[in-house]
């Protein structure tokens, strides 16, 4: 039997979920979206959390056996019954799994979309001798900010869009006050966000540098220096990076970042 998975549930202040907490640092958020699916078995050995329009994400304790994952998996899809799921993130096995069976159910097809490491940083290494220094975003960046979010866009997922359709994302972030560039002789070189601040850790993300600036260690200046904030507010920095760009995952790896878990977005057709 499913049950309702609330925002601080104690499920996600407990073993065993925090053991894989890092890799599963979206759950916390998802549970807090209004509209959002969350969902626990009794036991808290399943979580699972999914709000509309984007990928769920599916967690299971490692000593669920496999005959009982696959029941779980199945009262899952029979709970979803009648709604479309985009796309499903967890660890390979498990998203794959789940990915099999729900578009079997539902007549779909799926396909791995991203393969994404989770990053850690224990202890962050401040790069020396990088010019510049950060600033907080403010409204007057808005625009700037929709450029580079494009540009992050492109670099990430291949998709071409325009500076204006980031707009609303971009006023959303500066408002939110956690949207920080670095600066050369007052110029924005490099950008950088705290996405979510959950019990135990800061994720960061929307990391980017316009091409022409790359190479200087803009993006792992900023990116210590957020680590550094969350650091002094007792939360471990953490992110995810697509395993496809060598580049970034170098940058995190040289400050500090170690390699936490995979996670697979799988997505729906």
């Amino acid at each position: 039997m499913l049950e309702k998975l609330h925002a601080d549930d104690y499920v996600l202040n407990q073993f065993p979920f925090m053991r894989d907490e890092l890799q599963y640092n979206l759950i916390h958020l998802i549970t807090a979206i209004e509209g959002s699916s969350a969902l626990k078995t009794p036991d808290g050995r399943m979580l699972f959390a999914g709000s509309p329009g984007h990928n769920a994400w599916l967690w299971l304790s490692e000593d669920v056996t496999d005959e009982h994952r696959l029941m779980l998996m199945k009262e899952l899809i029979g709970y979803h019954q009648g709604t479309v799921l985009p796309g499903i993130c967890g660890s390979p096995p498990i998203a794959e799994q789940f990915a099999k069976l729900y578009a079997e159910v539902n007549q779909l097809k799926y396909h791995a979309y991203m393969m994404m490491e989770t990053y850690s940083c224990p202890k962050v290494i401040k790069p020396l001798k990088v010019k510049g220094k950060m600033i907080r975003a403010e409204r007057g960046h808005v625009e700037l900010v929709a450029e580079f979010l494009a540009g992050f866009s492109e670099d990430a997922y291949g998709t071409s869009v325009i500076p204006a359709s980031q707009l609303p994302a971009a006023e959303g972030m500066v408002m939110r006050g956690n949207l920080y560039f670095w600066t050369v002789d007052e110029l924005p070189v490099a950008m950088a966000n705290i996405a979510y601040r959950s019990p135990r850790h800061g994720r960061i993300n929307a990391v980017y540098t316009p091409p022409v600036l790359r190479k200087n260690g803009y993006a792992s200046a900023i990116v210590a220096e957020l680590c550094l904030i969350l650091e002094e507010e007792n939360r471990e920095p953490m992110l995810y990076a697509d395993t496809k760009n060598s580049s970034s995952n170098k940058v995190y790896k040289n400050i500090g970042f170690v390699e936490s878990g995979p996670i697979a977005e799988i997505r729906f057709m």
